[in-house]
């Protein structure tokens, strides 16, 4: 596998070039390596082995990926999730200055005519991935997500920015039940996260991450009008630590959440993709002609999609982290100060680790 690997004190991050799939994650704390991101267990797996059909970015399943568009490709012809999520990229930049570790990639394919950049940076005894993504050109508009996914051995506790409201879409990922199973009502809302409708009457409680629960679920969340950054944290029980993801609500309004738990019996995914959580920060609906056509969102006054002209460009942040944890229930908050991320623990104790409070340009960008 052609990789690159930077690294700063304490945190490394390699990246899979011919996808742009973050191919591992590990961070030095506490006398503990810290591994937050999830690998599907193909992976490596003789080709042969696995479905000709499977788009490159399902063979090679890692860590994060950038996702342009969300979803299906049907107005440019691309893969699932697009040509950033099943390409490769090449290294523009590889320096360190002064405790700082910064790549730039550019991907080999355009997007809509846009040339794309992801820009990853390290900094010493940070536990944080920063990362940038940037298009520049291009016609049309394009819908735009994080992919990251995180994998749990015993189930974890999970906790939110404020949202306003969760939604599942029509139908679920998987409703033939000789192909797999699902948990949540198809389609349902709610405003309060700990009281989703269930298909089989009742509620679920979507903060719960339960290993009994074999299903695959698809849920977006809308961030709420709060004027700080959105963020999911995973207290995971097993791994006894906390998982991280920051976005700016301004640029990544909705978080979808993809609870893959054994829930497919087809390979390669064959029963066997256990206790995994995608927490996909987007700009999207589900598919590129519904994310730039009429959709439930835009009644909910969210944009799904970022318009592309030549000679302009749109970039976008994203955080993702972890942090030794024991305690059993997630944070009650996260707080952003200049150089630290303060976690406010529900017994009322706080913790502050360094942080880079400016990156994700709270109240300073303005979506295109």
């Amino acid at each position: 596998m052609d990789t690159l690997t930077i690294g700063a004190k304490g945190i490394s991050v390699s990246l899979d070039l011919a996808v742009g799939h973050i191919a591992a994650m590990e961070i030095e704390a506490g006398g503990r390596t810290l591994k937050p991101l999830h690998r599907a267990p193909w992976v490596g797996s003789p080709r042969e082995t696995l479905p000709q059909n499977l788009p490159e970015g399902t063979v090679r399943l890692s860590g994060d990926f950038l996702c342009a568009p969300f979803s299906t490709s049907d107005v440019e012809a691309a893969p699932l999730h697009g040509w950033p999520a099943n390409s490769e990229w090449d290294v523009v930049e590889n320096s360190a200055i002064a405790g700082v570790r910064r790549a730039v990639l550019r991907l080999r394919r355009k997007v809509m005519g846009a040339t794309v950049d992801k820009v990853l940076t390290l900094r010493d005894n940070h536990p944080f991935l920063y990362q940038e993504h940037i298009f520049s050109g291009g016609s049309g508009a394009i819908s735009v997500a994080h992919h990251p996914m995180t994998a749990m051995q015993d189930g974890g506790r999970l906790a939110f920015s404020p949202k306003r409201v969760a939604v599942t879409s029509a139908s679920p990922l998987e409703p033939d039940p000789a192909r797999g199973r699902f948990r949540l009502a198809y389609p349902a809302r709610a405003t309060d996260l700990t009281q989703f409708p269930l298909a089989a009457g009742g509620t679920a409680d979507l903060t719960d991450y339960r290993m009994e629960d074999k299903r695959e679920d698809f849920i977006t969340l809308v961030e709420a009008d709060h004027g700080g950054p959105g963020w999911t944290a995973i207290a995971r029980r097993a791994e006894q630590d906390l998982v991280l993801v920051l976005k700016n609500p301004a640029e990544l309004p909705i978080t979808m959440l993809w609870f893959s738990n054994g829930g497919r019996d087809y390979a390669p995914w064959s029963g066997r993709h256990l206790g995994v959580l995608g927490i996909e920060d987007g700009c999207a609906a589900v598919g590129h002609a519904a994310s730039l056509g009429d959709n439930w969102l835009k009644h909910e006054g969210i944009a799904t999609a970022f318009a592309l002209a030549q000679g302009r460009s749109f970039s976008f942040r994203h955080v993702i982290g972890a942090v030794p944890f024991t305690q059993a229930e997630p944070p009650s908050g996260l707080e952003t100060v200049p150089d630290r991320l303060r976690i406010l623990a529900s017994n009322g104790a706080t913790r502050e680790v360094p942080f880079d409070g400016e990156f994700l340009r709270i109240g300073r960008s303005v979506p295109a």
